[in-house]
C-alpha cells in the first residue's frame, strides 16, 4: 500500500479512537475543523491549498501530508500544489525545507512517480 494510503487509514482509526472518547469540546472542535473546509465564498480546494500553507509552516508533517491529498482529491494542479508550497517557505523560511523535502517525496507519490 503506498506511504499516503497507509497514512489516510491509520489517521482514519485514530481519529475513531477520538471521538469515541472525546469530550463535547473536542467533538465540536472536530466538527468546526471539517466545516471550515467546506465549500463557501472560497471552494474546499483554495481552502486545502491554504491549510497546505499553513500546515508546513507550523511544520506539521501529518497535516502537510493530509492537506497535501486532500489538494489533489479537490482537483487541484501539481503547479497549483507546487506554487502553494512556494507560498509556505517565503512564509516559513528556511525551517520549512525539511517538510517541504517531504511534502515534495509525497506529491511524487500521489502523481504516480518512483521518487517518493
Amino acid at each position: 500500500m503506498p506511504r499516503v494510503d497507509d497514512f489516510a487509514v491509520e489517521r482514519e482509526r485514530l481519529n475513531e479512537l477520538v471521538l469515541a472518547r472525546a469530550d463535547l469540546l473536542t467533538k465540536r472542535f472536530f466538527a468546526l475543523d471539517a466545516d471550515a473546509y467546506a465549500d463557501g465564498a472560497l471552494p474546499r480546494k483554495t481552502k486545502e491549498l491554504m491549510g497546505l500553507v499553513a500546515s508546513l509552516v507550523l511544520r506539521c508533517d501529518d497535516c502537510v501530508a493530509y492537506h497535501l491529498a486532500r489538494s489533489a482529491e479537490e482537483g487541484a494542479t501539481e503547479g497549483e500544489i507546487v506554487e502553494a508550497m512556494g507560498i509556505a517557505l517565503v512564509v516559513g523560511g528556511s525551517i520549512v525545507i525539511p517538510h517541504l523535502r517531504r511534502a515534495y517525496a509525497l506529491l511524487a507519490e500521489l502523481k504516480g512517480g518512483a521518487d517518493g
